[in-house]
């Protein structure tokens, strides 16, 4: 019975309850009164109405946790010395509500009203009123009542928590996996694109040179290239994300300098010091860095050199990316586009440091140095 979801369930068994505790109630009083004055008749009024309001007691607990309570009161004065039955269902959905400071203190009331309730019924003395105000409503019985709704309470806040974490971990992973494709997407098919742009605006270039005519299908595939760039740049702009499975690696770095070359651009590769095991997420951010790097030589930058550089140190990697062009291409020095931005965030997710700035006699330079015993 979880507050707040009133099934039609739900609602039989609060009836049930109700009528079930009515009649056991007036029960009760019947086989201990036989008169028939008005102040009976008021009492088994009020014995019903306890038990009926039990109905109400899922949708308002706290109006049930006082009617309830006035009934036990009622009929007491009224002479029937009939448990508060009501009283503690009451008390039990009160404090599955949560409503644990208003049963408290409505319980107190009750209790500390129950023997003055019992005066009142014609009692001859104070011992025997707080004898049957003790049967009406026994002390352990309502803090049973108490304890039984707030352990029901706190165990449909922890299934409901977890119900939320696994909701929230299942989104998160789709998540994860949906912003890993549009990665992986954006490092290896904005590369591939590229040189297919690059290569036929050469081929363009060449045969306007010589004075030929473009054929219409080298037209064709320059401006697709063009197109696809721009659209996969606006389609990846929000997706960054890392991932801890790389397809490529530090071993891959050669064959992105040599497929660099395809493009006009004379690229070379120095490894220095004493090679080592690096983890893949290393290798693949140094992998990422160059092949980005090496792409906006070729697409943003006059340069007709580039250098790339490993350095194996003691305790770090270290790659460097040269450009030998005239100056920096102010699309990468004044707004940073989704590469730089996914280049910083790999190495900083790393541990490591990046720079990415123009040289003073020209060109660009890309830095980055990453530590080997946090990336392990």
């Amino acid at each position: 019975m979880s507050t707040g979801r009133f099934g039609v369930r739900a609602g039989v068994r609060d009836g049930v309850i109700a009528v079930g505790v009515a009649a056991a109630l007036l029960g009760t009083g019947v086989s201990g009164q036989h008169s028939a004055t008005r102040l009976d008749v008021l009492g088994y009024v009020l014995l019903a109405a306890g038990g009926l309001a039990l109905f109400a007691a899922r949708r308002a607990p706290v109006p049930v946790l006082v009617v309830t309570g006035v009934c036990a009161l009622g009929y007491q004065a009224a002479g029937f010395d009939v448990p508060a039955v009501a009283y503690l269902f009451a008390v039990y959905a009160a404090m599955r509500a949560g409503h644990r400071g208003v049963t408290v203190a409505a319980s107190v009331a009750v209790l500390a009203t129950l023997p003055l309730a019992a005066l009142a019924s014609g009692l001859d003395g104070t011992g025997e009123a707080f004898a049957q105000a003790r049967g009406a409503l026994e002390i352990a019985w309502l803090i049973a009542a108490g304890a039984a709704g707030e352990a029901l309470r706190q165990a449909e806040r922890r299934a409901d928590e977890a119900e939320r974490t696994r909701e929230e971990t299942a989104r998160r992973r789709a998540d994860e996996e949906r912003l890993r494709i549009a990665r992986e997407l954006h490092d290896s098919l904005t590369h591939q694109i590229s040189i297919i742009k690059v290569q036929s605006e050469v081929a363009v270039h060449v045969a306007r040179k010589r004075g030929e005519q473009v054929p219409e299908a080298l037209l064709a595939i320059q401006e697709a290239g063009r197109e696809a760039t721009r659209e996969l740049r606006a389609t990846l702009e929000a997706l960054r994300d890392d991932d801890t499975s790389p397809p490529r690696g530090l071993g891959h770095v050669p064959e992105l300098v040599e497929r660099s070359r395809l493009t006009g651009l004379d690229a070379t590769l120095t490894i220095e010091g004493q090679r080592q095991d690096v983890s893949a997420a290393v290798g693949r951010t140094v992998y990422r860095i160059v092949q980005e790097s090496l792409t906006n030589i070729a697409r943003h930058s006059a340069a007709a050199t580039a250098s790339v550089r490993i350095d194996y140190r003691p305790d770090a990697l270290a790659v460097r990316i040269d450009d030998g062009g005239a100056g920096p291409a102010t699309a990468t020095t004044s707004t940073p586009g989704v590469g730089l931005l996914g280049m910083r965030e790999r190495v900083t997710v790393l541990g490591g440091r990046l720079r990415a700035e123009p040289r003073g006699e020209g060109g660009f330079t890309v830095q980055a140095e990453l530590p080997l015993d946090r990336a392990s």
